[in-house]
């Protein structure tokens, strides 16, 4: 190939290249026009007509596990001038203290299911956790800059510890469900209630 052939091919090329960056620069719409174009949209459009927020939601209070487990009948509404004498009216709400909701089947389901679902979600996080640790100690032996191998030092430290406060979760967790089924079996409680 001649070099008058080399440079019509370059400039062929690069009139094709500025040929469609015109184009394409005449077709994109300017900043100002799709500035001008959503001003006019948000114009036409209506504004929202209501926005909430947190103060708009209701205060919901979480009530403790044993609340759940062990829900309280709702109050007889009476009005407040009764015929009953006082002395009546508290050996009546004594008696109601003393009744308590039977502990059937769902009652000591959900009464174990709790802790063992706990003990299930530390168990896997131990586990994450060993992982990491092991991770961080070939990634701690495998660096020569100090600082690097500190940094690591410090977030292999700080897995053990978890490691250690997961170890200990799953003890008390795992003495919480045996003292459950103890419990249990003092009871009665069919062993198929427990599962």
């Amino acid at each position: 190939m001649s070099v008058p052939s080399i440079w019509r091919a370059v400039a062929g090329s690069l009139a094709t290249v500025l040929l469609g960056a015109i184009v394409a620069w005449a077709q994109n719409p300017s900043l100002a026009e799709v500035a001008r174009k959503e001003e006019e949209r948000r114009k036409t459009t209506k504004p929202a007509t209501r926005v909430l927020t947190n103060k708009d939601l209701p205060t919901v209070s979480t009530p403790a596990p044993d609340a759940q487990a062990h829900p309280t009948p709702a109050e007889p509404s009476q009005p407040e001038a009764t015929a009953e004498k006082p002395d009546q009216a508290d050996k009546a709400s004594g008696a109601a203290d003393q009744v308590e909701k039977p502990k059937d089947e769902a009652w000591w389901r959900a009464r174990i299911s709790e802790p063992r679902e706990q003990l299930h979600r530390d168990e896997v996080l131990l586990d994450a956790l060993q992982m990491r640790i092991n991770g961080l100690t070939s990634e701690f032996t495998g660096r020569d800059d100090p600082y690097q191998r500190a940094r690591i030092g410090e977030d292999r430290q700080k897995a053990i510890a978890e490691l250690e406060r997961v170890k200990t979760d799953i003890v008390d967790l795992k003495k919480k469900i045996g003292d459950i089924e103890e419990e249990a079996r003092r009871e009665s409680v069919p062993p198929g209630w427990l599962r």
